[in-house]
């Protein structure tokens, strides 16, 4: 049971906060699915009625007459007409004289003048030839017999069929349309409840005085500096007088970062009693949070060096371009909280505990495996959020040391990332038209296999125990038994895929990943609501996990967000129009920007960056002999080593943010090394690094 789960969150909460972030996550749900529903009608609609699509709205009568064709009058004259007098009539004066004198015989056309050309396009007359009338007429009698056999087609029951699918149809184009506002209403709403419970990102918490007002203080100057860019860019966009797409969305952002400076200013003034008094104001400096410094440092320079106050608000709405794509991060937040509130984890260590496995083992076998729930969570820092605390609680208990179990908390997602249906390679193919996601799934298998390798190996030159293990026949006996409870679970999950891909044709890929995974965790609740257990009512679990939702979605989108405007500093400071066009080849110019993009996965999460490296650094890439498919496999492994690397390494942040006080145990030995010391971020440093060495340079000498 999630213990937060117990504790009811107040009505105030649940009403500002829980239940409108519900309604935005299923309104994403509800168009996803109306979109499978839909397009799978169409397929359905041609099967039974080929032809469908012309008759999905009633088809317009033709606007021909067969009996008028080819006669000298065919009523009022049609823009065609009037294009022709234009071409052809002598000039307006000759027009102005024939309606002056209507009765005066014309003067007889010059040989070789305007009638002279009719003559040879449509005859010696100037008129169509019989030949073209007849073919006219005949198109004309097709378009009407065609008209009259789809009218035939429109049975009641097909009637009834296209009122549904076109229903569906306005359904998904309205959720369409409703991405952006959705997603910057998400945000708003997520921050906000991340700043009234002070729980953004930061490299450490807030336990000091001295912590709370640095931290408060600068979440104060840089929530107004960012509502201060939106209203610069509402007032702007609305002065120009240009047709923008909702310029009050800007509005929405200021809105947004005023209740969160609101909020900042209320914890300054009236502090936590938790707080220890006085604290070092240098040692403060690590706690304002990572979305705070980000628009910081870019208020800073949009200001001081361009004097461009909306320059923030521009780059925010730069995450907006791929909504669809940003939501879904939040619906995998979502799925994630949902699977903490189910027994499925625990259940999937009760099928490793009989084999009694050494911790370097179990930690193998718990990281490796975790590679493909990560892939359908979308990155490794939700999969962490999400299953982290499970994973560094398991490992503790099979007698895995503090230190291993914190560095293999922070690697667990780091393998599926380059595995489908992985959101963040969705974005990346989005962005990227010279690659796809078939061909970086494809290359991903072969990366995951390479760092899965790298990692065991890591592992077994690093032991400090014997490799044991159970017997095989006793733990087989065991693990058979402690299947039987997973056998509910296996039913509900390939009945609801094989439901999605039968019905709908909607299998289980990056485009429908997150809603048929909800559908399954809400289905697992629903499973375990109705057997006997101590665990708490599916509605209260289903309450609580949405409830952690909000605070964890505003937490990361606000740092995607603010990464964003932290990554067009580097964009248009042209920092990269001081390298040189040419590197001297593919070997120097992959020695440069690895470094580069570690630094950028060091600093910056995950989606803002591949923003950032799509616009500024993978056309480098390109123009010195990279190719596509292999640059961006690299930008995947160099990100995930960022994420793992001092200064922020943004996936241990997350491990102390899901594990808390736990982190800071300490059961080395006396005398205990450097690599002990430090081998929650040494190990995965050591393993993505020496991976992405080998991604970079290896396919180059090919």
């Amino acid at each position: 049971m999630h213990h937060d789960d117990a504790v009811a969150p107040s009505a105030l909460r649940t009403w500002l906060s829980t239940l409108p972030a519900l309604a935005v996550l299923l309104l994403v749900v509800a168009q996803g699915t109306s979109e499978m529903i839909q397009a799978r009608l169409m397929a359905v609609g041609e099967e039974v009625w080929p032809g469908y699509a012309e008759v999905r709205y009633d088809p317009p009568e033709p606007d021909c007459d067969v009996a008028t064709i080819g006669q000298a009058d065919d009523g009022p004259r049609s823009a065609d007409d009037a294009l022709l007098d234009d071409l052809f009539d002598d000039g307006p004066g000759e027009a102005a004289a024939d309606e002056a004198a209507p009765d005066e015989a014309p003067a007889p056309a010059a040989e070789g003048g305007d009638d002279a050309l009719l003559d040879d396009l449509f005859g010696d007359d100037a008129g169509p030839s019989d030949a073209a009338i007849a073919a006219a007429k005949a198109r004309c009698e097709g378009e009407h017999t065609r008209h009259a056999e789809l009218l035939g087609m429109i049975t009641p029951a097909l009637k009834v069929f296209r009122g549904v699918d076109t229903t569906l149809a306005v359904v998904t184009d309205w959720g369409r349309r409703l991405a952006k506002p959705s997603l910057i209403l998400l945000i708003a709403l997520c921050a906000a409840t991340a700043s009234a419970l002070r729980a953004h990102i930061a490299l450490r918490p807030v336990k000091t005085a001295a912590d709370e007002k640095v931290s408060e203080g600068a979440q104060i100057v840089a929530n107004l500096l960012a509502m201060t860019s939106c209203l610069f860019r509402y007032q702007i966009v609305s002065a120009s007088g240009v047709d923008t797409e909702l310029p009050e969305l800007a509005l929405v952002w200021a809105a947004g970062f005023g209740a969160m400076a609101a909020l900042s200013a209320r914890h300054l003034f009236t502090p936590s009693p938790e707080l220890t008094p006085g604290g070092s104001w240098a040692k403060a400096l690590l706690t304002v949070p990572l979305y705070a410094i980000m628009a910081l440092v870019a208020s800073a320079w949009f200001l001081g060096a361009e004097n461009h106050p909306s320059g923030l608000a521009i780059y925010l709405d730069k995450l907006t371009e791929q909504a669809g794509l940003y939501l879904q991060v939040g619906l995998f937040v979502w799925a994630g909280m949902l699977l903490k509130r189910t027994r499925l984890a625990h259940l999937s260590f009760d099928l490793l505990r009989p084999w009694k496995l050494a911790p370097e083992l179990m930690v193998a076998v718990v990281v490796v495996a975790s590679a493909l729930p990560t892939a359908y969570s979308g990155a490794s820092g939700i999969f962490v959020i999400a299953a982290g605390a499970i994973i560094y609680e398991e490992l503790r208990a099979s007698g895995a040391r503090n230190q291993l179990a914190l560095a293999a908390t922070a690697m667990s997602g780091s393998l599926g990332v380059v595995l489908s249906p992985c959101l963040l390679v969705v974005i990346v193919a989005s962005l990227n038209k010279q690659v796809t996601t078939t061909e970086l799934f494809n290359a991903g298998y072969g990366v995951f296999a390479l760092t899965a390798v790298l990692f065991v190996g890591v592992l077994l030159l690093s032991r400090r125990n014997p490799l044991t293990m159970a017997p095989v026949g006793e733990a087989m006996a065991g693990m058979l038994t402690a299947a039987r409870a997973m056998v509910p679970y296996a039913v509900v999950l390939v009945v609801t895929v094989l439901a999605y891909g039968l019905v709908l044709d909607a299998w289980m890929d990056e485009h429908s990943a997150s809603r048929i995974l909800l559908v399954i965790l809400l289905l697992f609740l629903v499973w375990e609501g109705v057997r006997p257990h101590d665990r708490l009512p599916i509605g209260q679990r289903l309450a609580g996990a949405t409830t952690e939702t909000t605070v964890h979605i505003g937490a990361l989108l606000a740092l995607m967000g603010l990464s964003v405007g932290f990554g067009g500093i580097v964009e248009r400071s042209e920092v990269m129009a001081m390298v040189p066009a040419d590197l001297g080849g593919p070997v120097p110019t992959m020695m440069l920007l690895t470094g580069m993009l570690v630094i950028i996965g060091m600093l910056m999460d995950p989606y803002g960056a591949v923003i950032l490296v799509s616009a500024t650094i993978a056309h480098v890439a390109y123009d010195n002999g990279v190719e596509p498919l292999h640059f961006w496999m690299v930008v995947l492994v160099a990100f995930e080593l960022g994420y793992l690397t001092p200064p922020v390494a943004l996936n241990h942040l997350l491990t102390r943010l899901v594990v808390g006080d736990a982190a800071d145990e300490d059961d080395l030995p006396e005398g205990a090394g450097f690599w002990a010391r430090h081998e929650h971020i040494l190990l995965p440093v050591a393993v993505m690094g020496t991976a992405l060495v080998l991604v970079a340079f290896v396919p180059l000498a090919f």
